[in-house]
């Protein structure tokens, strides 16, 4: 469960009756949507050897959502990061509302840094070579699916400007659903830090165990995923940092609550289109240190809720969590500051955006 599959539980939770289509479906990943009505596309049919390596063929996930068949509806809402807006309509009365995390970070505003780490690892040279002329390709059909779009709604100022920037279309910015009342703070605080996430190339925890192995300090890694290894091995020798991953080899919900309620802080150096987990991270109480860019701006004040730095190095993040102990962060003034993503408010916005498209 990442962000945006929560977006598509508070969804389901809004429209209980309204089936959910997608490409792929693994229900022992998302337990909570076992009550949901899913129907995954014909890729589901595939062995289960091929569906784990659609992402090498993504114009297998183009034609999925092309195919199809949504004539019986009359409002279609997508949540969308890759392929969800290439969905058809069938009649011109059908209004396509997009909930967009993101124009496909692969393909427009991170470009550059996935051609330069495409994340195939051995695989990495042959995908190199391929990737400008795919991504030519799979842009002319994600723009193509955008204009296709009645609504956008845009997750953080930074997706509305990206949505303007590579669609060309006007969006509204109505943040993502955070179950603010999963936590509860306690007022007095651990010495630990926390950091939390997939475990992938571009989120950079590299750098939050870094600055705490450098700084001598207690790091908690929730997560896994392609960099776990990589972690774990540059926090090797170090007693002060430990990693929790539950069965599935992500973490367990119970776990993360209790330790955001205890920390110190939350590290968070990825630079994201809006980061859940933060607000998370303040609901809890615990002030985030995290990386200036994007949706982090959209959610702490510096000095405030948290500390930002400039630029992604081991080296500000160490000047970051020195900072913060230097800092007195009260745990009730940054659940205050996370109240207002609190999910009712993506409820009401969502709802009226609906019913006006009605």
């Amino acid at each position: 469960m990442g962000g945006a599959e929560n977006v598509v539980l508070e969804l389901h939770h809004m429209f209980p009756e309204a089936p959910i289509y997608t490409a792929l479906y693994n229900p022992d990943k998302v337990p909570a949507f076992s009550d949901a009505d899913i129907r995954p596309s014909y890729l589901q049919k595939l062995p289960a050897f091929l569906r784990n390596t659609y992402r090498f063929f993504p114009t297998l996930g183009v034609k999925a959502f092309k195919k199809m068949d949504l004539s019986a509806y009359d409002i279609i809402i997508t949540s969308a990061y890759l392929n969800a807006n290439q969905v058809q309509k069938t009649r011109p009365e059908q209004k396509i509302i997009s909930y967009c995390h993101t124009p496909a970070r692969y393909y427009w505003s991170h470009y550059d840094l996935y051609r330069k780490e495409p994340g195939f690892g051995a695989l990495n040279p042959l995908i190199k070579l391929i990737y400008p002329p795919l991504v030519k390709k799979q842009r002319k059909l994600d723009y193509a699916a955008a204009q296709n779009v009645d609504v956008f709604i845009a997750n953080s100022t930074e997706t509305q400007k990206r949505i303007k920037q590579y669609y060309n279309k006007p969006s509204t910015v109505v943040y993502p659903p955070v179950a603010i009342d999963r936590f509860e703070p306690a007022r007095t605080r651990d010495d630990y830090y926390v950091t939390l996430g997939r475990q992938l190339p571009n989120k950079r925890f590299d750098l939050a165990v870094a600055a705490c192995r450098q700084l001598g300090v207690p790091l908690k890694v929730f997560g896994n995923g392609p960099m776990h290894n990589e972690l774990v091995q540059l926090a090797a020798g170090s007693a002060q940092i430990s990693f929790y991953t539950d069965r599935f080899g992500d973490a367990n919900d119970a776990a993360v609550e209790h330790a955001l309620n205890h920390a110190k802080g939350f590290i968070f150096p990825s630079d994201e289109d809006f980061g859940i987990v933060s607000v998370e991270a303040l609901a809890a109480g615990a002030p985030v240190i995290g990386f200036a860019s994007a949706g982090t701006k959209d959610i702490i004040e510096d000095g405030i809720s948290g500390v930002l730095f400039a630029s992604q190095t081991a080296d500000d993040v160490v000047r970051a969590i020195q900072r913060a102990e230097q800092t007195n962060f009260l745990p009730a003034t940054l659940r205050r500051k996370a109240k207002r993503f609190d999910k009712s408010l993506f409820l009401t916005k969502m709802r009226k955006i609906v019913n006006d498209n009605a």
